[in-house]
């Protein structure tokens, strides 16, 4: 692990249309990519799903269809089920639970994205085959938490807050294990003095739980811009490539979390040329996707 660095991918329901067209090509065209990065899974769920948080609706078929295609790929599928107010009265939600067992197994081992510990205790008995990943939204900014989460030895992976990234001086002194354990989301755009990232996630919940009918405004600094790559960029928590190579790898991390389920696919080929796409290989993959000479953008 430490000579490669692993991406996970936005968009597992979301982007599915994405995906049939850019793994046969990523699969194909390898010489259009790093040799040091590889994708390690590709996450998200459905909207439908109580215990989730996506943003389309699927039906038994389509999630059939989005299995088979990681499944042929070798790609681990995660479930995006950070839902983090889930009571027990929602653990025998059946789509969720079919979703689940659609998923439970496959040609590489499949993962779940989770918050809540209650639905961790059921999922991990219920579907012993799955792997776990403590949720972002936990929102660990105390690198002290970031510990404790790490010795826990229900996940295999932790996502900590992104402003911890780049606490080297702490970061530096992990274990090998911890280290390995750690997944670090690259391209947050949130302002990085946002005070209200854990309301704001609760309220995503309550949403999904059909417990708030507004929308949850966020006043934190130029949030009325949207998400933008380049502001991305300029936050103090982002990790570019050269963070990657340069001076992740060498640490000895190599998971990195692309963030971006509720943008749209065309933002996502960019992170990908970013991050994966050899420069000289960048127009090429663009034509590959979707553009070609009579493309219109007025």
């Amino acid at each position: 692990m430490e000579n490669k660095a692993y991406y996970h991918l936005p968009g597992l329901f979301e982007f599915y249309e994405f995906y049939k067209v850019f793994l046969p090509l990523f699969n194909e065209k390898r010489e259009y990519f790093y040799d040091w990065c590889d994708i390690g899974s590709i996450y998200g769920a459905p909207a439908d799903i109580l215990w989730g948080g996506g943003r389309i609706e699927l039906n038994d078929t389509d999630m059939g269809q989005v299995f088979r295609l990681m499944n042929y790929n070798k790609i681990s599928a995660r479930l995006a089920l950070s839902n983090s107010l889930i009571r027990k009265e929602h653990l025998n939600e059946e789509k969720a639970n079919k979703l689940c067992r659609i998923f439970h197994h496959g040609s590489v081992k499949n993962g779940i994205i989770i918050h809540s510990d209650l639905l961790l205790d059921y999922l991990r008995e219920k579907y012993p085959d799955y792997y776990f990943v403590s949720s972002t939204t936990k929102v660990l900014t105390d690198f002290n938490d970031l510990k404790k989460e790490l010795d826990r030895e229900e996940f295999s992976f932790v996502v900590p807050d992104f402003r911890l990234n780049k606490e080297f001086d702490s970061l530096s002194k992990l274990s090998k294990e911890e280290k390995n354990k750690i997944e670090f989301l690259c391209n947050e755009c949130c302002s990085f003095e946002c005070a209200n990232r854990k309301a704001c996630y609760e309220s995503v919940s309550k949403k999904i739980l059909g417990e708030e009918s507004s929308d949850w405004v966020c006043v934190s600094r130029n949030a009325a811009e949207g998400y933008k790559f380049s502001k991305a960029m300029e936050n103090k928590a982002f990790i570019s490539v050269a963070d990657i190579k340069d001076k992740y790898m060498p640490m000895g991390f190599s998971n990195f979390k692309i963030e971006g389920r509720s943008l749209g696919s065309a933002i996502l080929l960019e992170f990908i040329i970013y991050y994966m796409t050899k420069p000289e290989y960048a127009l090429k993959l663009r034509e590959e996707m979707y553009l070609d000479s009579m493309l219109d953008l007025s």
